[in-house]
């Protein structure tokens, strides 16, 4: 029937699409660490970088996840 949808296969597919983004997200950290640290000429000259690139963008996946985890409220 279309308009009903089964909660426990939304629910799966929240988690699948979490683990994928966690998944791209991992990779591309790794990414921006090797782009940072490919020309760099000390520890600071890449981590300093890195940091104030990567804080803000697992700061806003984190704060997503937090909310496509939380339970609905009830009216």
């Amino acid at each position: 029937m279309k308009g009903v949808y089964d909660p426990a296969e939304v629910k799966s597919l929240k988690w699948l699409g979490l683990a994928v983004g966690l998944i791209l997200l991992v990779i591309g950290t790794v990414m921006v660490f090797m782009a940072f640290d490919r020309d760099s000429h000390s520890a600071s000259d890449t981590i300093r970088p890195f940091l104030i690139t990567m804080v803000p963008v697992w700061a806003v996946a984190i704060a997503a996840a937090l909310v496509l985890l939380r339970r609905p409220s009830t009216p």
